[in-house]
């Protein structure tokens, strides 16, 4: 391994976006550590070069812990994490679903959310790296049968938003990742068309490019939706609301 190689840590990596982010990084010389709860998959991909298992549950604040531990002791230091652990059941979110929510909430925001504490001292002690959380553009406004993805993910868009200029003071960069329909196991649950859907091997160059080849604070694609829903998050609500609801009848 070179002195000079970089170095990123990945959960939510057993499938998706954070897989293929995964393998983009390891083809282009990164050593890469990959975390998520299914550790058969974990380590049938850490059989390619350059990647590292390291099972984890996000919801468990002790384990990221000493996953976070392990991988300093192991890679000697980190450049760059990519949050992007998260959960969907449309069926589950047709009603309100207490359960499912809370569920929803503790994964998609606090999951990210304790794994950021777990390097906040680390990051900010060493006044350089990158802290890069993957939400969605499901959280730029309300939509409909989402009430547990969508304002779990908004929730995640207001924390980045708050930590860039937390950590800007220390020198970290904080960015955010606004995916729109991407081909996951967790939209292959949507029973609805989704426009311009993308491979996860799209979004993977994306955010590869955007982390690594710009200072851009929002990594957001594919552009042909991100734009018109951008537009439509400055509307005022009573124009946004009758679009939606019209859009939802048609």
């Amino acid at each position: 391994m070179s002195e000079n190689q970089k170095k990123i840590w990945i959960t939510g990596a057993s499938s998706g976006i954070g897989k293929a982010l995964a393998e983009k990084f390891s083809l282009e010389g990164w050593k890469v550590a990959i975390s998520a709860r299914r550790k058969e998959i974990l380590d049938e991909m850490a059989e390619k070069e350059n990647i590292f298992s390291y099972p984890l549950d996000v919801t468990n604040q002790n384990q990221i812990k000493d996953v976070f531990s392990k991988i300093i002791n192991d890679f000697g230091d980190l450049d760059l994490c990519v949050f992007s652990s998260g959960t969907y059941d449309p069926k589950l979110e047709q009603e309100i679903n207490i359960k499912q929510n809370k569920f929803v909430m503790e994964t998609n925001f606090f999951g990210v959310l304790y794994c950021i504490k777990t390097v906040e001292k680390y990051f900010k002690e060493k006044k350089e790296g990158h802290i890069s959380i993957v939400s969605s553009i499901a959280g730029y406004r309300g939509l409909p049968n989402s009430s547990g993805y969508g304002p779990s993910k908004a929730a995640l868009t207001n924390l980045t938003e708050s930590l860039y200029f937390d950590f800007k003071k220390h020198n970290v960069r904080i960015s955010l990742v606004s995916p729109g329909f991407i081909k996951t196991p967790l939209t292959d649950k949507n029973e609805f068309q989704m426009p311009f859907i993308k491979s996860p091997e799209f979004a993977a160059e994306k955010m590869f490019n955007g982390l690594t080849k710009t200072k851009a604070f929002e990594i957001h694609f594919p552009k042909a939706l991100t734009v018109i829903l951008k537009f439509l998050r400055i509307l005022p609500y009573k124009i946004y609301l009758y679009l939606i609801d019209k859009g939802v009848k048609r």
